[in-house]
């Protein structure tokens, strides 16, 4: 059974209600949580590209990528742990887990399971939960993974706008 079903929440799929790229987090984190990130993007099969600048390169330990410079070139681990799944990270705190989705790519059941089944992956590897907000509304979580139910849930009324 899906953890969310589409018909439920389309409205947190619309890239005109959420915008195109909705913020993920996880909150509370660390050098060792980013690094457990790494570890799953790499031992998951999922297909992935790091980054610096414009440059693709293989992905260093986390306290490499957490330690660089200021002035340093933006760093980007794009994963797609499932067609149609796109998860952009932009490591640039230990202290935050943050990334994003493409809705564009995220319609239908099938969209709302792969974001599911990430979203999950993500949360139980860490033991933390994992929330999605609009793009730039930190403030309000509208579904994440919650640990303590072990599924992906919904955290606002989906029948907005």
């Amino acid at each position: 059974m899906p953890d969310l079903l589409w018909d439920d929440v389309r409205n947190f799929f619309d890239p005109d209600l959420m915008g195109a790229l909705p913020d993920v987090s996880v909150e509370g984190t660390s050098v060792e949580d980013w690094q457990a990130v790494f570890d799953l993007v790499r031992s998951s099969g999922w297909a992935w590209t790091y980054s610096q600048g414009r440059v693709i390169r293989s992905l260093p330990p986390a306290v490499e990528v957490l330690t660089r410079p200021a002035d340093a070139e933006t760093v980007d681990l794009r994963v797609r742990p499932a067609p149609g799944v796109l998860a952009v990270f932009r490591p640039m705190s230990a202290e935050e887990i943050d990334f994003d989705v493409d809705l564009r790519e995220l319609q239908g059941q099938e969209g709302v399971d792969g974001l599911c089944r990430f979203l999950a992956a993500v949360g139980r590897r860490l033991g933390k939960p994992v929330v999605m907000t609009a793009e730039g509304d930190h403030g309000h979580p509208v579904l994440g993974f919650d640990p303590a139910a072990d599924r992906v849930v919904l955290m606002a009324d989906p029948r907005f706008g």
